[in-house]
């Protein structure tokens, strides 16, 4: 996305803790928790992938994509498809959007990355109305 800023990805602390889960430090009843609201999102708003869950190696794992901002008002905080994501980001000035992997089999979770969209001022100025004296 063009407006995509501020990325950070969170690829290390996923393999630092599956190294843990590996090799016994961290059980997985740990790392399994993902909560009903974010099973439900991966249904309906996530998106498949090709990666086979690294805790139960029997499902793909599903991306599901979370919006926060004070802009965003009541839609703060929900799930959103990408085809949103485009939308919003042409809508709102600023918002941050966090993707999350989950497992619908196992209910393994983890935070992929974050990053911040929205037009951030990109948007051309309303053209002030001119006063009789100009």
């Amino acid at each position: 996305m063009r407006t995509q800023r501020q990325v950070v990805d969170y690829a290390l602390q996923r393999r630092a803790l599956l190294a843990g889960v590996h090799s016994g430090r961290v059980g997985t009843y740990e790392v399994c928790e993902a909560n009903p609201y974010l099973l439900r999102a991966a249904k309906f708003h996530g998106v498949p992938t090709e990666v086979t869950c690294p805790v139960c190696r029997k499902e793909q794992l599903t991306h599901v994509n979370w919006v926060y901002g004070e802009e965003l008002k009541h839609a703060s905080g929900s799930a959103r498809a990408p085809e949103e994501l485009v939308r919003m980001s042409t809508m709102f000035e600023e918002f941050s959007v966090y993707t999350v992997e989950v497992c619908r089999t196992c209910s393994w979770n983890h935070l992929v990355q974050s990053y911040v969209l929205g037009t951030g001022g990109v948007r051309a100025p309303k053209p002030r109305r001119r006063t009789a004296a100009e």
